[in-house]
């Protein structure tokens, strides 16, 4: 398992951190996830076989958020 830290701008509120985690929660390979409102960041736990953070940044920007 791998972890990352993804610094993520757009988020004002705990519903944006429940929608960024539900999405990179539903990638497959994802283990877990914490959202912090306050750093505007992501940490993610992943097997890098079945996922990268390529696939993160464009969940996260799917949901309508940048990844910085």
């Amino acid at each position: 398992m791998e972890t990352i830290q993804l610094n993520i701008r757009g988020m004002t509120c705990n519903g944006c951190v429940n929608n960024v985690k539900n999405v990179l929660q539903k990638t497959p390979g994802v283990a877990g996830v914490e959202v912090s409102l306050e750093q505007n960041r992501a940490t993610v736990t992943y097997d890098p076989v079945k996922a990268s953070p390529a696939q993160f940044k464009a969940a996260v920007e799917d949901a309508g958020f940048d990844v910085v």
